[in-house]
């Protein structure tokens, strides 16, 4: 069983249609919110994406080098559930999911896939030839996926953690960092690898609570964010 598969799983299983994704950007005052199921949408077009366009197999290796952010959430939980190894070094990789404004990042994988990090998803324009743009690439693809084959939980996932490692961590982090079932869950944290996108995202879906992530936080903004979204755990750096 995949990453996805089992941390996401549960949530799509107990068919509340809840929100899961709460994204603020108080740089540009965007909010955008993604339900449980819009998410595993967005996961399976990226996963169904990876398969046929880039012909990824299991233990693939699959560079993420992108923000906190709601278009980075059906990243992660699209590789992983094809099985994608996640990976922090672009040489090699079968393919580099990097933001629009900095694809050097992506220099020595396979394929380069812009992300734009719009608050819309609005597509990337005037790209070089040969780089993916990452919402316009997907959108055709599948709302649903099955895997080929089960994803062994030996499998590579994140860095040298195996799926079972992570999906084992993120619970663990989940009761340290006292996230219950239903909880809405304020953070500021950076998902860096491995530990800010345990913590900050996956640790959230293994409590089946939901996440009201802040990008570019304004403290004053924060204070009433913490009343209107009727947070219960906060995540700080």
């Amino acid at each position: 069983m995949s990453v996805t598969q089992a941390l996401l799983g549960p949530l799509l299983a107990s068919g509340a249609p809840k929100p899961l994704i709460t994204h603020y950007d108080d740089a540009t005052g965007a909010r955008i919110e993604l339900s449980r199921a819009t998410t595993a949408n967005w996961a399976a077009k990226t996963a169904n994406w990876l398969v046929d366009e880039i012909d990824l197999e299991p233990g693939g290796p699959v560079l993420v080098a992108l923000p906190a952010h709601w278009q980075t959430v059906g990243v992660l939980l699209g590789a992983w559930w094809c099985g994608a190894r996640i990976t922090d070094d672009p040489q090699g990789a079968e393919v580099a999911f990097v933001p629009a404004a900095d694809l050097e990042i992506g220099k020595g994988a396979h394929t380069v896939a812009a992300v734009g990090l719009d608050a819309l998803g609005a597509p990337v324009r005037g790209l070089p030839g040969g780089v993916a743009d990452y919402v316009s690439d997907i959108r055709v693809h599948g709302d649903d996926f099955s895997p080929l084959s089960p994803i062994d939980g030996s499998e590579p996932a994140l860095l040298d953690l195996s799926v079972d490692d992570l999906v084992n961590r993120a619970r663990r982090r989940a009761e340290a960092l006292h996230i219950g079932r239903d909880d809405r869950v304020l953070s500021t944290l950076e998902w860096d690898l491995p530990d800010g996108v345990v913590d900050g995202f996956l640790a959230v879906l293994a409590a089946q609570a939901s996440l009201v992530h802040c990008t570019n936080p304004d403290p004053e903004k924060l204070d009433r964010r913490r009343s209107d979204e009727r947070i219960t755990v906060e995540l700080r750096p």
